[in-house]
């Protein structure tokens, strides 16, 4: 893949050899973004994993203290009180029957869902369409759940989802280049924190093997992992 000019001067500045910790490494990706656009800054763990075994998948949610800079539109399946208390919370779109018709008919435009246990009889008819988008509520995720407000409020301020894939990488969001840096250090360590609270036991050797942060246009930077512990 070619290069720019400005992606390359920006490469220039980061030594591939060298692992950074990650208040330097995010100084570096603010540095190197030159976009006209508000870049994202994503990050990109490999795990010393093999996802085919079930007992090795790494899957999980986090709330990032400074959110992802973007606005997220999130639907809650639920009835009676359970409905007003989405709406409460800040719902974008909230009802039962009504919405598993409108998904069934291929409206998809939301990037949360949520929903109550005693919907889920009725949600689950829509796995084939919502499971490749990964929108299907999960209880260990905690988008199915009977508190309502408390899920609509994680997923407005900044909720994640994280999945290894088949190659052992998770690859997530983890802010904007527009935040401060320590904004950026914090939802980095935190997330890091997060995967490694999260190693599977049955993973043997190294489990955190590399992780490079970037942003949207940016050169990545690769990040020192041997000092994350799992968050307390």
């Amino acid at each position: 893949m070619k290069h720019g000019k400005k992606y390359k001067e920006a490469a220039s500045k980061i030594d591939a050899a060298t692992q950074y910790d990650v208040a330097s490494a995010v100084d570096l990706v603010k540095q190197s973004s030159t976009a006209k656009f508000a870049e994202t800054v994503d990050l990109v763990v490999r795990l010393g994993v093999d996802p085919r075994h079930a007992d090795q998948q790494v899957r999980g949610a986090v709330v990032l203290p400074h959110g992802t800079g973007k606005t997220v539109r999130v639907l809650v399946f639920a009835r009676g009180d359970k409905e007003k208390e989405a709406q409460a919370a800040g719902a974008d779109h909230v009802g039962a029957d009504d919405y598993v018709a409108k998904v069934q008919e291929g409206w998809t435009d939301i990037d949360v869902i949520i929903a109550t246990p005693d919907m889920m009889g009725s949600v689950g008819k829509l796995g084939r369409i919502l499971g490749p988008r990964g929108l299907m509520p999960n209880p260990k995720l905690g988008t199915v759940t009977m508190d309502v407000e408390r899920a609509v409020r994680e997923a407005k301020a900044g909720k994640i989802e994280y999945r290894v894939d088949k190659a052992g990488n998770v690859h997530v969001p983890v802010g904007k280049v527009s935040f401060s840096k320590e904004q950026l250090a914090e939802n980095v360590t935190t997330l890091l924190q997060e995967l490694m609270r999260a190693r599977p036991s049955a993973a043997k050797g190294r489990y955190m093997v590399s992780a490079y942060l970037s942003s949207t246009m940016g050169p990545s930077v690769r990040l020192d992992t041997s000092v994350i512990s799992v968050a307390a």
